[in-house]
């Protein structure tokens, strides 16, 4: 069915929303929280307005990225209500890879074809307060191609604090060292009643924003986050996406959105901390609507809206890319956030199994580098005609190659002591 015939049939106040969004103008938050109710084929019709903004903002080409996750420690001193990831210091699962553990892995990461390491963790105490310049350092030195995407707004603020220095001067140090770009995560939603309940003595949003413009303004790229289905109310939700949008005119340097679904099953809140309303995740009808709502709101100033098969699996990620996403993130080779918080859909994927998505998505897959730069496109004669196996194509097993969580939370080398992160 056209697309102005299914605008006829859904409600009046839907279809003035969605017919100014494709005459170009811009919704506020308000407007945006009321299509958050929208059902049936009132949301037929918002999936089509995004999928028709997609296909006007960034085409038929949809990207991933070829990396490894290297989350370096699971100690840290804060104790948020979303995370089953961390452990305290004094935990028997408390781990600490050392300077040269990371570089063995980053290098192995590029062996297998990666442009990029992304390194994130905890906070643990007694860290040297050189300890991420250094690692930066060590991996440029081994590996000058790879990309370093590293360190969340709240490692950058715990940084920042060990060296005793500003947000800025700390990032400058950052850059020096080879830090390519910076993850938007730690965002959560970025209203400070929700970040009370859900993880008291998170960085703020306030200090969130200063991170985040601080990179932006010495240069540095970032990625921009949600994380939903948990306390956060719709209101929250939009007001979190318009301050994105609000950000992104500013400064111009978020690379790409990627909506979070909380993953419950593991999660301290779920569990343990009393939260009444408390939501087991989003529902599937809830993640379409906000990646929709996320085309819609950010599509004409962060036009790279990544599907996280991570969170919701490589077959609904597939399908959310005829919702507004046109990416599908990265191989990430040793994902273990939110495989610890009960996530399902493994630590890794092959680009030939996230190339297959992107066509049987009707789209062409494009392998990219950490900032959208076109490393490859893959049209579907070549690869048929060459019988491409790239390395990551050809492993069966990853635990056993690369590891896991609770492997490593039993390595005994490893073993956090209260002395490991210092210099």
């Amino acid at each position: 069915m056209e697309l102005g015939r299914l605008l006829a049939d859904v409600s009046r106040d839907v279809r003035m929303s969605l017919e100014a969004v494709l005459d170009g103008r811009e919704l506020g938050w308000q407007e945006a929280t009321r299509l958050c109710a929208v059902r049936g084929r009132d949301l037929q019709a918002l999936v089509l307005v995004a999928d028709e903004l997609r296909r006007q903002q960034v085409g038929d080409r949809v990207g991933y990225v070829i990396n490894r996750n290297i989350n370096f420690t699971n100690v840290c001193n804060k104790s948020c209500k979303f995370c089953a990831f961390s452990r305290s210091g004094r935990s028997e699962e408390g781990y600490f890879l050392d300077e040269n553990e990371i570089v063995r892995r980053a290098l192995q990461a590029q062996s297998m074809g990666a442009t990029e390491v992304c390194i994130q963790a905890g906070l643990a105490p007694g860290m040297d307060p050189h300890f991420y310049a250094n690692f930066c350092r060590a991996i440029r030195r081994a590996a000058p191609a790879l990309h370093i995407h590293a360190l969340s707004p709240e490692e950058v603020k715990y940084g920042a604090m060990l060296r005793g220095i500003s947000i800025r001067d700390f990032l400058a140090e950052m850059i020096e060292a080879g830090l390519g770009s910076l993850p938007g995560t730690s965002a959560e939603i970025l209203d400070d009643n929700v970040r009370e309940r859900l993880a008291p003595g998170r960085i703020s949003t306030a200090e969130w924003v200063e991170v985040i413009t601080s990179a932006h303004a010495l240069g540095l790229r970032t990625t921009s986050t949600v994380m939903f289905g948990h306390i956060e109310s719709d209101e929250e939700r939009m007001r979190h996406l318009c301050l994105l949008r609000s950000l992104q005119k500013e400064t111009g340097g978020f690379t790409e959105f990627v909506p979070l679904s909380f993953v419950h099953e593991e999660a301290p809140a779920f569990l343990r901390s009393g939260l009444t309303d408390l939501r087991e995740g989003p529902t599937g009808s809830d993640v379409v609507r906000l990646y929709a709502l996320a085309r819609i709101l950010l599509g004409a100033s962060i036009p790279n809206i990544q599907a996280s098969w991570v969170k919701e699996g490589l077959r609904f990620s597939e399908w959310l890319l005829q919702c507004g996403a046109n990416d599908l993130g990265g191989t990430l080779i040793n994902e273990s956030i939110s495989t610890s918080a009960g996530a399902k859909h493994g630590q890794l994927q092959s680009p030939r199994a996230l190339r297959r998505a992107i066509r049987d998505a009707g789209r062409v897959p494009c392998q990219r580098d950490t900032l959208y730069r076109v490393v490859k496109e893959w049209p579907e004669e070549e690869e048929a005609a060459e019988e491409i196996q790239e390395p990551l194509d050809q492993i069966s097993d990853p635990v056993t190659l690369f590891g896991s969580y609770d492997k490593l939370k039993a390595d005994a080398r490893f073993r956090f002591r209260p002395s490991t992160g210092s210099g």
